[in-house]
């Protein structure tokens, strides 16, 4: 065990025992072993956008298998997917990666502005899968997310009584917000700080923008000179409000883009303090060749 990972696990005091070595199996397994940073897979894409727009510009990803066997082979901290993706394939790689399951899905047929996910998994099912977490995601701004909020609570105190860590995708989005708000530098803090109240202890936010949504945020940025010029300034801000960078703070990889924007902002997430990358379409919509080569060129850049 590294100093760096003991001190992460020491900021999570009221989690006994199971919960931290679940938090220690992804911060010491892969390329980014012992160093405190991750990299993850997620792939609960099929669902939540459906499975031509997902796998069909690299079509062995129809395949379970073929993300369980990317994750193994590129070194990844932890893989995540939905409950019949682990299904699929979770007895044939059992030990050879953490696994997350997403207990939460929505998907695209139904145009909501206010959108609501529906509990599609179990704590039961990932004890039975042999996960180490359980993921769940929160839309802050939907008029729903009250009942969000009320499920994941219930979820994380039945995680953590059975030695499971929680990870939350906090995910702005709403009526109230307009589509720049989604990504801006207040709202995505603001989202960080609530899933860190709702007990999360991995957070998956976006990367934000310079854009400020909320008029009562935008004083405060101006009067106390709030630094959010740079992508790293807007990073070390997100992960600040996770209570002052004492809750592990992950960023989406988001749309597939080219290779050079992934690599500057890795270099941003690394600078401002964030902990890594949870990156899906970016790693399983490139041939798998190219994937390896990616993910390792993002890893490097996090260990240095």
């Amino acid at each position: 065990m590294t100093p760096r990972v003991r001190e992460i696990l020491s900021w999570y005091e009221s989690d006994g025992p199971g919960v931290r070595t679940n938090l220690a199996r992804m911060l010491n397994h892969g390329t980014l072993a012992g160093t405190g940073r991750m990299v993850i897979l997620p792939v609960d894409q099929g669902f939540e956008h459906g499975p031509a727009r997902s796998f069909a510009p690299n079509p062995p990803g129809y395949d379970p298998h073929y993300h369980f066997g990317l994750a193994i082979d590129a070194g990844c901290s932890a893989y995540a997917a939905p409950l019949g993706f682990l299904e699929a394939g979770a007895a044939s790689h059992a030990g050879e990666v953490p696994l997350i399951l997403k207990l939460n899905s929505h998907e695209t047929l139904l145009a909501d502005k206010d959108p609501v996910s529906v509990q599609t998994g179990s704590v039961g099912d990932a004890l039975r899968l042999g996960c180490c977490a359980i993921g769940y995601t929160i839309y802050p701004g939907s008029a729903m997310a009250g009942s969000m909020y009320e499920q994941i609570r219930d979820l994380a105190e039945e995680a953590k009584a059975a030695g499971l860590a929680v990870v939350i995708w906090s995910y702005p989005r709403g009526s109230s917000l307009s589509k720049d708000g989604e990504t801006a530098v207040d709202v995505a803090a603001y989202a960080a700080q609530i899933a860190a109240q709702l007990g999360a202890h991995v957070i998956k936010v976006k990367l934000p923008t310079a854009h400020i949504e909320q008029d009562a945020a935008r004083k405060v940025y101006e009067k106390e000179k709030v630094p959010v010029g740079t992508l790293t300034d807007r990073v070390r801000h997100v992960v600040q409000a996770a209570f002052a960078g004492r809750r592990i703070v992950i960023f989406s990889g988001g749309a597939k883009t080219s290779d050079e924007e992934l690599f500057e902002q890795a270099k941003a997430i690394r600078d401002g303090g964030g902990f890594g990358s949870i990156m899906g379409r970016n790693a399983f919509q490139r041939s798998k060749p190219d994937a390896l080569k990616l993910l390792g060129r993002i890893m490097e850049i996090y260990k240095s």
